[in-house]
């Protein structure tokens, strides 16, 4: 019974790399849409979710599952229960990464933001991949050097996420009232998409070290 336990567990961990992998295809897919304006890679995207969300869905039930059958405790109770939240964070990070395809459809065959920003969302797409790419590696191996990777890399998107508002905010921002919208919408969906990173690098890391990272103020 133990075995079977054990092999369970793998699944779920097995199922989260998966569903990860999906989800920094899916982000790299969706900025090349945005900074490209290509409007069939953004459709992709978005024909794509509904997977992500489908392998969410199937993973919640297998750890459900598991709680029921099993009875897990202890640091095994803490892995399955992590799991649920970690799907959580990866469904949503596929959401974010649909938005920003959406927005690329809804203005193709225009570009999403003015050209003075355009540089500022290549390296915010840029950074969003690595994380996502990073993340699924910190799901495979628990490594807790690239968790820390991925919360640098946030930062970093913090600071351009706060230089857009500081653009269409200023006396010298000379944009159409959409664009201030679009802009200002893709940035958070930038922001986001990390910011879920780092919520599931914080819970593999007390996973693998049994210490909790806390919100830094």
């Amino acid at each position: 019974m133990r075995e079977v336990f054990q092999q369970e567990l793998r699944e779920v961990q097995d199922r989260l790399v998966e569903i990860a992998g999906l989800v920094a295809e899916s982000i790299e897919n969706a900025t090349r849409a945005f900074n490209e304006s290509d409007v069939t890679l953004a459709e992709t995207v978005i024909a794509n979710d509904p997977q992500i969300d489908a392998l969410a869905t199937e993973l919640d039930e297998l750890a459900i599952n598991i709680l029921a059958r099993q009875q897990p405790v202890a640091r095994d109770l803490r892995i399955v229960v992590s799991a649920l939240r970690i799907s959580a964070s990866l469904e949503r990070m596929g959401d974010m990464a649909e938005h920003i395809a959406q927005l690329a459809r809804y203005r193709f065959p225009d570009k999403v933001v003015p050209k003075n920003l355009r540089g500022t969302f290549v390296e915010m797409g840029r950074l969003d991949v690595e994380i996502a790419k990073k993340l699924t590696e910190l799901l495979r191996t628990q490594d807790t050097d690239i968790a820390e990777d991925i919360r640098n890399e946030d930062d970093k998107i913090d600071d351009l996420h706060l230089s857009v508002f500081d653009k269409v905010l200023g006396e010298k921002w000379k944009g159409e009232a959409v664009d201030t919208v679009d802009a200002t919408l893709a940035s958070r969906y930038h922001e986001r998409f990390a910011d879920h990173a780092v919520s599931i690098a914080k819970k593999v890391m007390y996973l693998a070290t049994g210490d909790w990272v806390p919100d830094e103020a």
